[in-house]
C-alpha cells in the first residue's frame, strides 16, 4: 500500500532549493542534514534538554539585541515568543536531527534558527520559508555563531539537568541512606575483608559508609558547577568576538541568569570557552566517580542478599517480579543489577566525553 504524499513547501539555502514538509518549521539546512546524517533515527535525536537550552539562548540573544538596538523591537518580540515555545518544548517535534553531526553543532544551531525564524514569521503574519521579515541567520543567529552558541548550550543544558534532576535525586538518596543508618544501627553483623570473615560491625555503620560515599559524590558534582556557569556566548566563531558588540556577552549572561534563576556569567577567556570542553570533561569525571560508588553499593547489597538458602542471606531484598523462566519461585536482585548496568553506561559515556574533550 503506497504512503500518502507529503505536502511540501520550497525552501532555499546557499546550495539551492529543497522541499520541506509544509507542516514543519525547519528549513533547508535542517532538511539537508536529515539526509546527510540519517543515522539511528529517531533513537539518537538531540536530547530535549539541549533543545530547551537553545530556546533559552535564542530568546536571551534576541532580548539583548533589541536592548542594544541591533534588531527592531517587533522582530525581537516575535523571536522571543518563538524561542519561548522552543524552550517550553512545545515545538520539540520540529527538531528531528540526531547527535551525529558536525562537532560544532552547526546543524542543530541552524535547526533552531530556522524553526524560530519560521515560527516568528508566522506570528507576524508572513509566509513560511520566505525568510522575511525574520531571517534565520541575520536575525535569530545575530551576535552568535554555531561555535559559541553550542558551547553555551552544552553548559546550560548540563547545569539545568544537574540542578533539576540529578542533584535533588542524589540528596534524597543520601537522606534515605542516613535514615537506614539509624534504622539498622542495632543490627550487628560480621564485617569482611577479601570476602572473608573479619570483625563485627553494625549494619548501620555499613550503611553510613554508603551514605558518606553519596554525600561526597554530591559535593564533587557541585564543585564542577562554577566552571559550567561560565558561558562562551559572545566569543562567536573563534573567541575574538567578531560580529558582535561590546556588552553583548555580559548582558546575555545576565538575561540567562534571570531566565533560569542560576548564576551564569560570561567566560573571562572566550578562546578557552570555545576551543575546549574541560568543564564538561570534569563534570563527566565526577559522574564517573558517582557511577563507581553506586556500582559498589549495588554490588555489596546484592552480595549480602545472596541466597536465600545457600548464600549469605544477610539482607532480604524486595521480590519485585519472577526471576526465572525455568526455576519456579526464584527471584533476583533486579534493581541492583539494573543500577550496575546504568553505571556501566555512565562509565562508557565518560570515555566518549574524554575523547570529545581532546578534539574540541
Amino acid at each position: 500500500m503506497s504512503q500518502p504524499k507529503v505536502v511540501t513547501r520550497c525552501e532555499t539555502d546557499a546550495f539551492g532549493e529543497i522541499e520541506v514538509p509544509s507542516d514543519r518549521y525547519w528549513g533547508a539546512q535542517t532538511q539537508r542534514s536529515l539526509k546527510n546524517f540519517d543515522i539511528n533515527q529517531p533513537q539518537d535525536r538531540m536530547p530535549a534538554t539541549v533543545i530547551r537550552a537553545y530556546g533559552l539562548l535564542k530568546g536571551a540573544a534576541a532580548e539583548v539585541n533589541v536592548a542594544h538596538k541591533a534588531i527592531d523591537n517587533h522582530i525581537g518580540q516575535a523571536i522571543t515568543q518563538a524561542a519561548a515555545e522552543v524552550s517550553s518544548l512545545s515545538l520539540v517535534d520540529h527538531f528531528p536531527l540526531v547527535v551525529w553531526q558536525t562537532g560544532s553543532g552547526t546543524q542543530t544551531n541552524m535547526n533552531a534558527n530556522e524553526v524560530i525564524s519560521n515560527r516568528a514569521i508566522e506570528i507576524l503574519g508572513g509566509i513560511l520559508g520566505s525568510k522575511s521579515p525574520v531571517h534565520p541567520n541575520d536575525h535569530v543567529n545575530l551576535s552568535g555563531s554555531s561555535n559559541d552558541s553550542f558551547a553555551t548550550v552544552m553548559n546550560i543544558a548540563t547545569v539545568l539537568d544537574l540542578n533539576e534532576r540529578l542533584l535533588p535525586s542524589l540528596r534524597g538518596f543520601g537522606e534515605a541512606l542516613k535514615n537506614k543508618c539509624h534504622q539498622f544501627n542495632g543490627i550487628i553483623k560480621i564485617g569482611r575483608t577479601h570476602l572473608q570473615d573479619a570483625v563485627p560491625l553494625s549494619l548501620g555503620q555499613e550503611f553510613s559508609g554508603f551514605a558518606a560515599q553519596i554525600e561526597k559524590c554530591t559535593s564533587r558534582i557541585e564543585a564542577t558547577m562554577p566552571d559550567l556557569l561560565e558561558l562562551a556566548m559572545g566569543g562567536t566563531a573563534v573567541g575574538t568576538g567578531l560580529n558582535t558588540y561590546e556588552g553583548f556577552a555580559e548582558h546575555f549572561a545576565e538575561v540567562i541568569s534571570r531566565k533560569t534563576g542560576l548564576g551564569f556569567k560570561t567566560a573571562p577567556n572566550k578562546f578557552e570557552a570555545i576551543s575546549a570542553n574541560d568543564a564538561i570533561v570534569s563534570t563527566s569525571g565526577a559522574l564517573n566517580v558517582l557511577a563507581c560508588a553506586l556500582f559498589k553499593i549495588a554490588q555489596d547489597i546484592r552480595f549480602e542478599g545472596s541466597g536465600p538458602r545457600c548464600g549469605l542471606g544477610e539482607l532480604k531484598l524486595p521480590a519485585n517480579e519472577p526471576g526465572s523462566s525455568f526455576m519456579p519461585g526464584k527471584v533476583n536482585p533486579t534493581q541492583c543489577e539494573a543500577l550496575t548496568m546504568i553505571c556501566a553506561r555512565v562509565m562508557g559515556n565518560h570515555t566518549a566525553v574524554t575523547v570529545g574533550g581532546r578534539v574540541a
